[in-house]
C-alpha cells in the first residue's frame, strides 16, 4: 500500500502519536481530528463554539492544502461536540466551509474532547 504523510505548519502539531493526515493509494486522504488550536499561539481560537468550529475547519483546510487538496475534495466528516446543544451554532459555521456538494457527515456528543475543547472535527478527502 502506498502511504504518504501530510503535514502543514499552518495547523497545530499532533498532540500524540499520529499524523495530521495520511494519504493512501494516492487517492484518499484521512485528516486526523482537529482541535480548535490556533497554530500561531498554541491556544484555542476562542471560547465559543463558533470560534472553535471555525478554527478546527481552518486547520483541516490548511492540512488539505499541504496535500494539494481543498475542502471541495472532502467526502466525509465526523464532528465531535462537547454539547449537542451546540449543533446549530456549529452547523452555521460549518456551512461556510462547505457550500456546494456537502460531504457526508456524522455528529456526536461525547463525554470529553482532548484539552477541554468544545469541538473536534475529522475529515476524509479524495483526489
Amino acid at each position: 500500500m502506498e502511504k504518504k504523510i501530510i503535514h502543514s505548519d499552518h495547523a497545530p502539531e499532533a498532540i500524540g502519536p499520529y499524523s495530521q493526515a495520511v494519504e493512501a493509494q494516492g487517492a484518499i486522504c484521512f485528516v486526523s481530528g482537529q482541535l480548535p488550536i490556533d497554530p500561531a499561539t498554541g491556544q484555542f481560537a476562542g471560547d465559543s463554539i463558533e470560534e472553535q468550529t471555525e478554527q478546527a475547519l481552518k486547520n483541516i483546510q490548511a492540512i488539505l492544502e499541504a496535500g494539494g487538496l481543498t475542502m471541495a475534495n472532502v467526502v466525509k466528516t465526523t464532528v465531535l461536540l462537547k454539547d449537542i446543544a451546540d449543533f446549530g451554532a456549529m452547523n452555521e459555521v460549518y456551512a461556510r466551509f462547505f457550500e456546494r456538494e456537502c460531504p457526508a457527515r456524522a455528529a456526536f456528543q461525547v463525554a470529553a474532547i482532548p484539552k477541554g475543547a468544545l469541538v473536534e472535527i475529522e475529515a476524509v478527502a479524495v483526489r
